[in-house]
Order: structure tokens, then sequence, then C-alpha cells
């Protein structure tokens, strides 16, 4: 049986409103994480990013926290191998996980990112989504579905987030939707809505606010 991957709906005024309040509040970095004994303790839920190199991963974190830097890129796709953990106020952690499919990074620090990124995804009781970020341009490679399935096997619960939305015509993202839906049926962890947005242009950003802020 196919499932549908329709675009998540806009909230409403209230419900938007109460999302921007939560992100415009503090906001802070706490600490880049290399081992699993390194993560904060596990006393908030927490939601996780993920997407390929230069995905727009840190313009996505920056536009929904309304501030320009608190989530660096790096000049080096796939440079920063690192776990990087945010506090949204008290209430919950953001978590910004390192680019993967990164060609330029030696091999032995690809295996420890791996293997650390499976030990986060298996161990992390407080987990309450993953963001998968994909590029509207380029749609689910095959790298991503690397990541997928090993979310699929951690039984953590993922969401599409397209990213770069302005850069394509209006006429032109619908067959990027289709190619998306098609593939996320072979992944039964996948959150049957996807999420279109645009950090330069800030669409799609209150949605994705308000999609957080319900998740506790």
């Amino acid at each position: 049986m196919k499932v549908s991957f329709p675009q998540a709906p806009e909230p409403d005024a209230e419900t938007a409103e109460a999302a921007r309040q939560l992100f415009a509040g503090p906001v802070e970095f706490v600490k880049g994480v290399v081992a699993m004994d390194g993560v904060p303790p596990a006393d908030r839920p927490e939601v996780c990013f993920a997407g390929r190199s230069n995905v727009g991963k840190s313009s996505l974190i920056n536009a929904l926290t309304g501030r320009k830097g608190i989530a660096r890129a790096s000049n080096t796709p796939g440079r920063t191998q690192e776990i990087n953990y945010f506090t949204l106020g008290e209430r919950a952690y953001l978590v910004d996980l390192p680019g993967y499919g990164f060609a330029r990074a030696p091999l032995p620090v690809v295996r420890k990112w791996q293997a650390l990124l499976k030990a986060y995804l298996a161990g992390r009781p407080t987990l309450r989504r993953a963001f998968c970020l994909i590029d509207s341009r380029h749609g689910i490679k095959p790298v991503d579905h690397e990541i997928m399935t090993l979310l699929d096997r951690s039984a953590v619960p993922f969401q599409v987030v397209l990213t770069k939305a302005d850069k394509l015509g209006p006429n032109k993202i619908k067959p990027v939707l289709d190619q998306v839906e098609t593939e996320l049926q072979k992944h039964p962890a996948a959150f049957p809505e996807l999420v279109v947005t645009s950090s330069d242009k800030g669409h799609g950003i209150a949605t994705l606010r308000a999609i957080i802020a319900g998740l506790d």
C-alpha cells in the first residue's frame, strides 16, 4: 500500500506565534560531542537535523532561531565532525549532526563518524524526531537512503525537510515532491508529511517551528 506524503499544513496564527516566541527565546550552544560519553544528560526532549554536506543545514537552524551565527557553516563540507548541541530555552535540545556524504574526509574519520552516529541514534531515549534535510534541486540520493535506513533500524521517526526551495520555480518542485514520495516508500520510519523550506526567503520556517514545538 502506497503511503502519501503531503506537505505539512501551515500552523494557525496562535500556534505559529507560540512557536515563534519559543525560538525567539534563549538559544545557546552547549557543546560539540565527539563520543557518546560527552552527550548532555537526557533530561529533556530533543530533535536532530541530518543532511548531506552543503544541504543548507546551518542556514536552516539559523533561520529557525532567527540568529545568523548560532550554527556556523564550514567552508569545507564535512569538516565538522561533532554532534553539536543547542538549548531551546529549558524546553528542548536542538542537535546538529555533521553533514554526511563528504568525499574529502579521510576514511578513518568517516568510519568514526558513522560509529558515533549509530551510537547516538540507537542510544538517545529522549530523541523525539530526526529531520532529514534534502536539497530541493536534487531530491533523495543514494547516500540519503543510508541515513534513512539507519533511522529505520534505530526506530527513530524522521521527517523530510526540503531545503533551498527558492532555487526552483513553482512548476519544478512537483517532480521533486513526487520523487521524494516514491523514495520514502522504502522507509517505515518516515513521518508522512513533508516540509518545504527556504532559509533565505523564510518559506516553511513557521511550519517547521510549530512542528518542533509540538513534539514535547
